[in-house]
């Protein structure tokens, strides 16, 4: 019986999961900066497949967060010398996170998230069936 349908699934939901949690900052930090007075920068995760013999032979891949990095996107500047984070020419910045963006972003995670709930549902039921035709 093959149980690494079952880890590549799981990683991935384990993945997609972070990703999840991820977006959320970003939306809960939309107007946010630091102590600093910086705007907040967007989080992005940083996706590693998990390459060994057997993903030449079965064509699949575990997959982990490496690293969750800061969006090199630039951030947002609008003018308004009155406001006490302004530079010295008058602008401020703002976090460079689109709500739009992160939405639709949220949306493909948690289809993703859900197709891998799926598959590992499905072979776990394969599984059971297996076992319960053995006995």
């Amino acid at each position: 019986m093959d149980f690494k349908t079952l880890d590549i699934s799981l990683s991935g939901l384990k993945a997609e999961r972070i990703r999840l949690n991820t977006i959320a900052s970003n939306i809960a930090n939309i107007e946010s900066y630091k102590k600093n007075g910086k705007p907040f920068q967007r989080l992005e995760p940083v996706f590693k497949a998990l390459i060994t013999e057997d993903t030449f032979k079965t064509g699949y891949a575990p997959v982990k967060v490496e690293k969750i990095i800061t969006s090199s996107y630039p951030v947002k500047k609008f003018y308004d010398p009155s406001n006490p984070l302004a530079d010295k020419d008058g602008y401020v910045e703002k976090p460079n996170i689109s709500l739009a963006k992160e939405m639709a972003d949220l949306i493909t995670a948690s289809r993703v998230y859900q197709a891998n709930l799926n598959v590992f549902n499905l072979n776990r039921d394969l599984i059971l069936k297996t076992l319960e035709i053995w006995r």
